[in-house]
């Protein structure tokens, strides 16, 4: 497959054009994309940022990336959940079909700050794919990191994202892999409960302890007072949160949280910022 080469010099706020060249279905509602440039490539991005995606003649979200911020192919992977016209239009894109690209933006995950310690990943439902490029830095630097776990929520079995990456990562010993569900299915032989409940299990180290957290604002709470109850400090706490981006370079302040601009000042920040924030009702 020919790509357009990689364009340091090119704006993070320009559109650029991309092709979808491949889909894969994750569940009834979640499609993973992979698109290519078509003239140039977006600026490389890190695990946790996002882009702004946008479809001709019904309009542009902020989607976080879910690829491998490692690789040197000047594709993109975005994992997309139906739930608005924006996202059911960019879900349903087909291949060959067109896509616009702005990014990448934010703050990612940082997983180099937290080398030689031990890395708890959770990620509940869709909350997954923001997480995805987190664990394959990880796991493309495993000797850095002491422990490598992921606790992966989801509502059913079915609904399950990247189910042949989690196995993978399983199987080759790297990662600790717990699964759990709400509702099983006949033939689920995992667990069943929020993520809540395998992360409070776990025997932690907590002086070195960095915990990276996605999915519902809830699910993120009780996590991270669980952790914080297992001694972990809240600065070694991270969480991505999700606002209404609409510009994605702070101009348009829809994305505003209490004294942040989440499409600058985020989506990643660690819970000793957010904790406050999150508590007040009108934000």
């Amino acid at each position: 497959m020919i790509t357009a080469p990689r364009a340091a010099s090119v704006s993070t706020d320009t559109m650029l054009p991309y092709r979808v060249v491949a889909r894969a279905q994750q569940n009834r509602d979640t499609v993973t994309l992979l698109l290519e440039p078509i003239r140039h490539a977006a600026q490389p991005f890190r695990a946790g940022q996002f882009m702004m995606l946008y479809r001709w003649g019904v309009g542009d979200i902020a989607v976080s990336i879910s690829g491998d911020p490692s690789a040197t192919d000047d594709l993109l992977e975005h994992t997309i959940r139906a739930v608005g016209p924006i996202s059911r239009a960019l879900h349903d894109t087909p291949i060959g079909g067109r896509i616009g690209v702005r990014g990448p933006f934010g703050i990612g995950w940082e997983p180099e700050s937290a080398t030689g310690r031990e890395l708890v990943i959770v990620g509940g439902g869709v909350g997954l794919a923001p997480l995805r490029p987190l664990v394959l830095a990880a796991l493309s630097a495993r000797a850095e990191f002491r422990r490598l776990v992921l606790i992966s929520g989801a509502r059913t079995p079915t609904d399950i994202l990247f189910r042949r990456d989690q196995s993978r990562w399983a199987e080759t010993g790297a990662i600790e892999l717990y699964q759990t569900v709400d509702r099983p299915a006949p033939g689920w032989t995992g667990q069943v409960g929020f993520v809540t409940e395998p992360l409070a299990r776990l025997r932690l180290i907590p002086e070195r302890t960095t915990a990276f957290l996605c999915g519902p604002e809830t699910m993120m709470r009780f996590c991270a007072q669980s952790l914080r109850r297992n001694g972990v400090a809240a600065a070694d706490i991270r969480i991505s949160l999700e606002r209404n981006m609409q510009c994605g370079v702070a101009r348009c302040g829809h994305c505003q949280l209490g004294p942040l601009l989440i499409c600058r000042d985020g989506p990643v920040v660690d819970y000793a910022t957010a904790e406050p924030l999150l508590a007040v009702r009108e934000l």
